[in-house]
């Protein structure tokens, strides 16, 4: 085991440190490294490897990022590499860094890795978490898609409401120049041109915004912590897919979905939040078979059963709901729930159909460039159009998709006004979706017990 050349302290003789390779997606992997990789001798990361999104492969972790010990950075590589790497890199240890995956997925990664001939590790609370000066509610999930943001938004208005100052903290999605997103502050709608925000990112910016609460994002972790600690009286982290946080958490909130009863014991590392939950939220009751829910609920107590369990709804809402009937319509889906959260329908579809449209257009043979990709590499997508839009070519192919379809009507469930992003020249409406807990005790009461009351 020796120093890749150029990659190794200053001053002193080389010693020999274990050889690492990250597996991510451009977020835990790259929060691993800082939190316990950047500065420690014992380990030398010899690259990356990123799968998930499209486009970060082939970048590099800047030195800026990277450290002392990386004066060169650290090149980041397609995951398909990873057998060759492992042999040509003499990796020792592999880390899985990257969520919202069946188990079943990681224990085949592992077994590849095994069979390369490295160790196969995964990075847990303790060796990953910072912990704030400020007091933090965390709001994780089972999968993507199980209605994390707007259980954030609720949150936060439940906390402004005892007159706390919240900052939201966004688990990463650097998607750009990395160093130049080490720290970002979202205060404004101007904040999220000046970071070229994609449509993902202004999809859980935007509505905190609107609510008056400043966010926090990038890379830097622990930077991006300490600055927001210094104009709040708590910290919300708001996370990312089924991630568990980076921060302790004084709370810790997780959402279930019942319309995939059984995932919440069955992916990674959403089972891991399941367990270490506080309250466990069962969301979208009213639009899920009973059954459903009351398996979510006996999978709770079986991990976990001390853990407050509450029951929601995501009511939707249409500003002009006469206008979806008797239309052939298009529907747009919040993108990450259809792709890594495997939904084949979201908000928009119970709308559609809700509502009377005539028709529910299939986008997949009007799709051209990538988002036909998308389609491709995510086959469990129904007939919804994902909105897709890490780029400015990607934004336009997904206008060109929306206008090849000849849709009488757009019906658009994301959670930013997607006109703002693409061109649509098609008539088109909104569907909101907000949280509702059914029932008592509320989150209001249950953080005001924890919060006002002093008692956490």
């Amino acid at each position: 085991m020796v120093y890749t050349e150029g990659n190794q302290p200053s001053g002193g003789e080389p010693m020999s440190r274990t050889r690492v390779l990250i597996m991510g997606a451009a977020g835990r992997d790259f929060h691993n490294f800082n939190v316990h990789f950047r500065s420690n001798e014992q380990y030398e990361v010899v690259a990356f490897t990123a799968t998930q999104i499209p486009g970060i492969e082939g970048r590099q972790y800047p030195p800026a990022l990277s450290g002392s010990l990386y004066p060169r950075g650290i090149p980041i590589h397609d995951e398909k590499e990873l057998t060759h790497l492992i042999a040509e890199l003499h990796v020792d240890q592999v880390i899985f860094a990257y969520s919202d995956v069946p188990h079943e997925y990681v224990m085949h990664k592992a077994s590849q890795v095994l069979a390369a001939g490295a160790d196969f590790r995964l990075m847990g609370p303790s060796a990953t978490m910072l912990k704030s000066s400020k007091p933090v509610v965390a709001v994780c999930a089972v999968r993507t898609g199980s209605g994390k943001s707007q259980t954030s938004r609720h949150v936060a208005g439940v906390l402004k409401s005892f007159g706390l100052r919240v900052v939201a903290i966004r688990h990463p999605m650097p998607y750009g120049d990395l160093a130049k997103q080490a720290v970002q502050r979202f205060a404004d709608y101007g904040d999220l041109d000046k970071y070229e925000c994609t449509i993902e990112e202004r999809e859980e910016y935007e509505p905190h915004l609107d609510r008056g609460v400043i966010v926090y994002a990038g890379v830097d972790y622990e930077a991006i912590l300490r600055q927001a600690e210094q104009e709040a009286d708590v910290i919300l982290w708001d996370g990312g897919n089924n991630d568990f946080s980076f921060y302790t958490p004084d709370t810790l909130i997780v959402i279930a979905d019942p319309h995939r009863a059984g995932h919440e014991l069955t992916y990674h590392p959403g089972e891991t939040n399941l367990r270490m939950a506080d309250i466990v939220v069962i969301n979208k009751v009213d639009t899920a078979d009973y059954e459903n829910v009351r398996k979510v609920r006996a999978n709770i107590q079986s991990v976990n059963s001390d853990a407050v369990v509450l029951e929601a709804a995501s009511p939707i809402f249409v500003d002009h709901p006469e206008a979806i009937r008797g239309k052939r319509v298009l529907v747009i889906e919040d993108g990450p729930t259809l792709t890594h959260g495997e939904m084949a329908y979201g908000a928009g579809v119970v709308a559609a159909q809700r509502y009377g449209a005539a028709e529910i257009i299939d986008p997949r043979p009007f799709a051209v460039g990538s988002i036909r990709a998308t389609y491709a590499r995510y086959p469990k997508t129904g007939s919804v159009l994902p909105a897709m839009g890490y780029g400015a070519e990607q934004v336009a192919e997904l206008a060109t998709t929306i206008e090849n379809s000849n849709a009488d009507l757009v019906v658009i469930a994301t959670p930013i006004d997607l006109r703002r992003m693409a061109q649509i020249n098609r008539p088109s409406e909104r569907v909101r979706y907000e949280l509702q807990i059914i029932g008592t005790p509320t989150l209001a009461d249950l953080l005001g017990q924890r919060w006002v009351s002093g008692r956490r």
